[in-house]
C-alpha cells in the first residue's frame, strides 16, 4: 500500500477510535512500527492527531474518548503535580472516591500505603492497590468499558448511590465559566455527578490545558465544588471566578 492511502487509511481510524497504537497499526497494516512512526509524524505536522510514546490521539475538545493506555502518557508531569497535592489532602481514617481517570490513577498511587477506604469504578485503580493491606476497597460493579477500563452504566450509578464519602477526587474533559464542568462521556459523567452529591467535600482535578474548553456531557456547576486542584497558577480572571464561586483552589 502507498504511503499516503496508509495515511489516509489511518486518519479514517483515528477519527473513529479517537486514538491509535504504534503496535496495533504496524501488525493491521504489515509493516515496520517504525513505518507507523513516520507516517504519525507526518500527520501530527498535518494537524490531524497528537503524537505521544506508543501511539498518538486525536484532540477533539468537545467529544473525544481516548483509550486509557494512551491517556496514562499524556501529560504526565502534570498529572504527578496533581496527585502530589491531593495526597497532602488525605489523611488516615478518610473514604474517598476516585473516577475513573489516570490523574485519579496517579493519586491512587500516592495514597495506597495509608488506612483508607476507596470506592471507585475504576479496574486500573482497583488492579494497583488490590495487594495494599491497609486499603479498605470497594469497586463498584457495572458493565466492563474497554477504553477505559472502567465499570458503567445503571447498575454502577445505582451501587454508587448507596455510599457516601469524605472525600471525592473528579477530573473531567473541560471547565468553562459559562458551560461549567463537562465531561466527553455521558456514562462517566453521570458517576461523577453522583460522587459530587454523595461527599461531603469535592475537589475537581484539572491541568492547565482544560481550562477555557467544553466538551460534550454536562457534569456540574462550580456551586458543587470545593476545591480545584490543579498544576499551575492559574489566571487573574479564573482566580476571582472561582473565589465568588467559594472554590478553594490548590496549586503548587
Amino acid at each position: 500500500m502507498l504511503a499516503i492511502l496508509r495515511r489516509n487509511k489511518i486518519k479514517e481510524i483515528i477519527a473513529e477510535e479517537k486514538s491509535v497504537s504504534v503496535a496495533d497499526l504496524a501488525k493491521s497494516f504489515e509493516v515496520t512500527e517504525e513505518t507507523i512512526r513516520r507516517d504519525l509524524q507526518e500527520l501530527e505536522k498535518e494537524g490531524v492527531l497528537k503524537r505521544i510514546y506508543g501511539g498518538a490521539y486525536i484532540d477533539d475538545v468537545v467529544q473525544d474518548d481516548v483509550d486509557v493506555t494512551l491517556r496514562e502518557r499524556i501529560m504526565v508531569k502534570e498529572k504527578e503535580i496533581i496527585a502530589d497535592e491531593c495526597a497532602k489532602l488525605v489523611k488516615s481514617g478518610d473514604s474517598i472516591f476516585l473516577d475513573a481517570s489516570t490523574t485519579s490513577l496517579y493519586i491512587a498511587t500516592k495514597v495506597k500505603d495509608l488506612r483508607i477506604t476507596i470506592i471507585t469504578n475504576s479496574l486500573k485503580i482497583a488492579n494497583l492497590l488490590a495487594d495494599s493491606p491497609d486499603i479498605h476497597l470497594l469497586l463498584i460493579g457495572g458493565i466492563y468499558n474497554r477504553r477505559s477500563m472502567s465499570l458503567l452504566g445503571k447498575n454502577t450509578e445505582e451501587s454508587l448511590k448507596q455510599y457516601f464519602v469524605d472525600k471525592a477526587f473528579i477530573s473531567c474533559r473541560s471547565i468553562h465559566q459559562n458551560s461549567g464542568i463537562t465531561d466527553s462521556n455521558e456514562q462517566q459523567a453521570e458517576i461523577r455527578k453522583i460522587a459530587i452529591k454523595h461527599s461531603n467535600h469535592t475537589y475537581l482535578v484539572v491541568d492547565h490545558t482544560k481550562f477555557d474548553k467544553t466538551a460534550f456531557a454536562f457534569i456540574s456547576n462550580f456551586d458543587d465544588i470545593d476545591y480545584l486542584v490543579t498544576n499551575q497558577k492559574i489566571t487573574q480572571d479564573w482566580q476571582n471566578y472561582l473565589d465568588m464561586k467559594k472554590v478553594t483552589i490548590v496549586q503548587p
